[in-house]
Parts: structure tokens; C-alpha cells; sequence
């Protein structure tokens, strides 16, 4: 971690007041402005907080939003919940991975795929989330589509 780096860390812990029951939200913190968690973050916040590294290294492998490693320049996140799984989820998914060329849990430089368990959008399955943003009903010719206006924005 750079020493600028590491201002920032320790300036978004102290954010949080160094409090350890604020852990997932200083995660968030981390996210946003490095977007992932390095091994170097895991150890400098374990310290701030006065807490095992084990702890901190938990929280981050447990949720599904936080990573330990840089994600590609777009983040695609394809539902795998059982509401999409019964519209089609599993084919959308064989899908992505032959249309972005990775598979789930890979990162290239460009793309990062990912499975997620449920996006609150189950009425308009298969769901998926470009980025942040989220669509229903996705289908093969419109997961291409989505993927050609949204990477192109």
C-alpha cells in the first residue's frame, strides 16, 4: 500500500471512528474508493480497530460485495437465486461466460462475472446488474444488448 494510499485507509477508517462494530460499513468505505480489499487493508484495519486479522479477513470472504483482489473495469453480477434460476438464470449465465469470455468468480481486465443471490428483483427474473445498475427479464439477445450500451457508456 502506498503512503498515500495508506492516508486515505487510515483517514476512511477513523471516518467510522476506529469502532469495530462499523466493520462492514468501513468495508464499504474501501470498496468505493479502492474497490476491492487488499491483504495490506486487512491487516491495517485489523489494527485500527484492535481486532484479529482473522476477523476482519471473515467479514470480507463472508459477503458477496466485497473483494480481495482488483475487479475488471465492469462488474456484472448474474442472479443464481432460485426465483431466476426457474426463468433461466443458469442458461443466461452459460450465456455471459461464452459472450464476455470468463466465467463466474473470474476477473479479466475489462469484465469481472460474478453469481449473486438475489437482487430484491425476483417478479422480473432472470435479473442481472451491469455496473451498479440492475435489469429484469433478461433474456440472451438482451443481456448482449445490455452489454453493448452499458460498456460502451
Amino acid at each position: 500500500m502506498s503512503p498515500q494510499d495508506r492516508e486515505i485507509a487510515v483517514a476512511i477508517i477513523r471516518s467510522f471512528d476506529a469502532r469495530p462494530e462499523m466493520l462492514i460499513q468501513l468495508l464499504h468505505g474501501f470498496v468505493d474508493k479502492f474497490g476491492f480489499v487488499s491483504n495490506d487493508a486487512v491487516r491495517l484495519i485489523a489494527d485500527e480497530l484492535n481486532v484479529s486479522r482473522a476477523d476482519v479477513h471473515g467479514v470480507v470472504s463472508y459477503y458477496h460485495d466485497f473483494r480481495t483482489e482488483i475487479p475488471g473495469r465492469h462488474v456484472v453480477k448474474i442472479c443464481q437465486a432460485e426465483a431466476c434460476q426457474a426463468m433461466g438464470s443458469r442458461k443466461l449465465t452459460e450465456h455471459a461466460e461464452q459472450r464476455l469470455g470468463v466465467e463466474l468468480h473470474q476477473d479479466s481486465e475489462a469484465i469481472s462475472l460474478e453469481p449473486v443471490y438475489c437482487l430484491g428483483n425476483c417478479a422480473c427474473a432472470p435479473a442481472v446488474m451491469i455496473d451498479g445498475k440492475t435489469w429484469g427479464r433478461v433474456t440472451s439477445d438482451r443481456f448482449d444488448a445490455l452489454i453493448a450500451s452499458e460498456m460502451d457508456a
